[in-house]
């Protein structure tokens, strides 16, 4: 329970000292769009950090290298808890944002942060909206933006993946850029297994190599979804057996 609530003040404290940087962040924001979305991404990786260090949240990281350092990508990740987003975020570039449910959108520090860090909000419930919101993803990849997208929809508590939503990869050949397979192993030990209680865990993520569109036939791209499927559940499966032997072996 210590863990849960020494987490529980920070995001409080965070929330009444947004009162101060959030205006900040909208001020530069009028001046240069660039560079407060690099602010918002520098305080919100701190955060984050700081919750996984009170959280007791051990990642190993893999696959760095190939996150491309001069151009927007989309991240394409399974999806098995809150922190999934909170882990990710720390390693992938400043101006990166993440699409988001609607009802994000709802509570008001949260949706200025957001709105900062160019984070899409897809209302899953309405194709018409949805679509706009497929749209500003593209606009903000090409604008230099990559875009993190958990193609399962929701949170998934169940082995393996859920199907995948294909229209979350009109993001990355609408747009032109690569796409990122990213990994997360154990992130529902942290706290969805036990809600709700926070307990100390060893996550493993990995950025897998980029996946071009650009040349690609269009039988080729109706497949991609499938592929990039494929790619992760293997990859997932493949180290979700070495976490289920070693908790066994404890």
């Amino acid at each position: 329970m210590i863990r849960v609530l020494l987490v529980l003040i920070w995001i409080v404290f965070y929330c009444i000292l947004s009162i101060i940087l959030l205006p900040i962040g909208y001020i530069i924001s009028k001046i240069n769009r660039g560079a407060s979305q690099v602010y918002a991404a520098t305080l919100v990786k701190f955060v984050f950090k700081v919750i996984l260090f009170l959280s007791g949240t051990k990642t190993e990281v893999v696959g760095l290298e190939n996150i491309p350092k001069d151009e927007a990508v989309l991240f394409v990740g399974n999806h098995r808890s809150y922190f999934d987003v909170v882990i990710g975020y720390t390693l992938v570039p400043l101006k990166t944002g993440f699409v988001a449910k609607k009802e994000m959108n709802r509570i008001l520090i949260i949706r200025q942060w957001m709105r900062l860090l160019r984070c899409p909000f897809l209302d899953r419930d309405n194709i018409k909206e949805g679509l706009k919101t497929i749209l500003r993803g593209i606009d903000y990849i090409k604008d230099g933006t990559s875009i993190v997208i958990f193609p399962e929809g929701t949170r998934n508590s169940d082995d393996g993946l859920m199907e995948f939503h294909t229209g979350s990869f009109k993001l990355a050949e609408k747009s032109g850029c690569k796409i990122i397979p990213m990994v997360q192993n154990n992130t529902d030990q942290i706290f969805e297994a036990h809600f709700p209680f926070i307990k100390r865990t060893h996550t493993r993520i990995e950025f897998l190599e980029p996946i071009d569109m650009t040349n690609m036939s269009r039988d080729e791209k109706k497949e991609i979804p499938s592929k990039v499927y494929n790619i992760i559940l293997e990859n997932y499966n493949k180290h979700q057996e070495e976490f289920t032997k070693t908790k066994k072996e404890i």
